[in-house]
């Protein structure tokens, strides 16, 4: 049911996917070698395991240069101690390899000319990084055949080659995502996402001065333990600490972060499962956020691998591996014992949400089906009796 002001959708409830391949199909990356300094020299492996320390170890560079895997002018070079010249363009040849199992199908909740809401499961990433650089959402809406406006269709010259995702979801977080099918529907359902961190970092919710919010992201989740208040607001910033095995270093709580804001109602106490049933509106999209803040108040995700009591990892290992000289088949870091971001298995969903629509402006409500898991007791009852 819309709310007041809000249009009504109509579910599209159709589903695409192509299953994927056995093997992606690899990657190259591509650098024009500049000299600092004419005075000096320098090599292939001093030039690869100095700027690229976080793609692999020296001994693991080494490896990937005697196996033919970098080109300098498009000349193979298999001698890690090749002097390199002004100007020379290498590319490294990341071998094709298989990903880890993703699922395929996405559900389509809503479709126009302008944007796609899609429903994402637990398991797909959405953009490429790291091990996912084919199953991804991304790669779906690529290959899938989009209806496009008609040619005499002002927008037509807009449209892009396939949708793109405008906000990201964690690959284990299932729900609503929004993709963009125009550069101008792009701009603007980005500039809504975008607007609602500016308001966490005055620590104000638009409401409540009078200006309606061009977006609202409602978000159900399943967490350890009783809240005690019914309602609560964490306002706890968010910023990268260091953490082994991922190089860029690990989102969590941080008194140095960025701002971030989420607001959580509690829907449903499990006693005997000593468990919450919450739903958390999020006013800026911090990565993990809403792992990392009901962790701050003592309360993280049914099985969340990573997230701990505080917002902080729950294993950190201050041995950092960086020191350690072995590496994976392929030549990178072997895969950290420790959880990872990536890693899945907390149960937390983007459940609905109500947005200005890119073009019309009108308001726009999308909701995604609750899995079983994190449905109240009523909602189990009410869709029992629809069946």
């Amino acid at each position: 049911m819309a709310a007041a002001g809000e249009t009504p959708l109509s579910q599209a409830n159709y589903s695409f996917g192509r299953p994927w391949p056995e093997l992606n199909e690899g990657l190259s990356y591509t650098d024009t070698f500049r000299c600092a300094d004419a005075e000096t020299t320098t090599t292939l492996i001093e030039f690869y395991s100095e700027n690229y320390k976080s793609s692999a170890p020296l001994p693991g560079w080494i490896h990937r240069i005697r196996n033919g895997q970098i080109t300098i002018d498009g000349q193979v070079v298999t001698d890690p101690d090749t002097i390199l010249r002004e100007g020379s363009k290498l590319v490294y040849h990341r071998l094709a390899w298989q990903e880890p199992f993703a699922p395929h199908l996405l559900q389509v909740l809503y479709e126009d000319d302008d944007m796609v809401a899609l429903n994402k499961p637990s398991g797909l990433q959405v953009l490429p990084k790291g091990l996912f650089q084919q199953r991804t959402v991304l790669a779906q809406l690529q290959w899938k055949e989009w209806k496009m406006p008609p040619s005499t269709c002002s927008k037509r010259k807009h449209v892009q080659s396939h949708p793109v995702p405008v906000h990201r979801l964690g690959r284990g977080t299932s729900g609503l995502l929004i993709c963009a099918k125009t550069k101008l529907a792009k701009v603007r359902l980005a500039s809504y996402f975008a607007e609602g961190a500016t308001n966490a970092a005055n620590k104000r919710d638009e409401t409540e001065v009078g200006k309606e919010r061009k977006i609202s992201k409602f978000y159900r989740a399943l967490v350890t333990g009783i809240l005690e208040n019914d309602e609560d607001v964490i306002t706890q910033p968010i910023g990268l600490v260091h953490y082994p095995g991922v190089a860029e270093g690990l989102y969590a709580a941080c008194s140095s972060g960025k701002p971030a804001m989420s607001k959580v109602c509690v829907l449903e106490r499990l006693g005997h499962q000593n468990q919450s049933l919450v739903q958390v509106e999020i006013h800026s999209g911090r990565p993990h956020q809403i792992r990392i803040h009901l962790a701050y108040i003592g309360h993280p995700l049914v099985d969340d691998p990573l997230y701990g009591i505080g917002g902080q990892p729950k294993f950190v290992d201050l041995e950092s591996s960086s020191t350690d000289i072995s590496f994976a088949h392929d030549g990178g870091y072997e895969r950290p014992l420790q959880p990872v971001p990536g890693d899945c298995g907390y149960h937390l969903h983007a459940h609905w949400l109500i947005l200005c629509h890119p073009t019309t402006n009108k308001m726009l409500k999308i909701t995604a089906p609750l899995p079983h898991i994190l449905q109240t007791r009523e909602e189990r009852c009410d869709q029992q009796a629809d069946t």
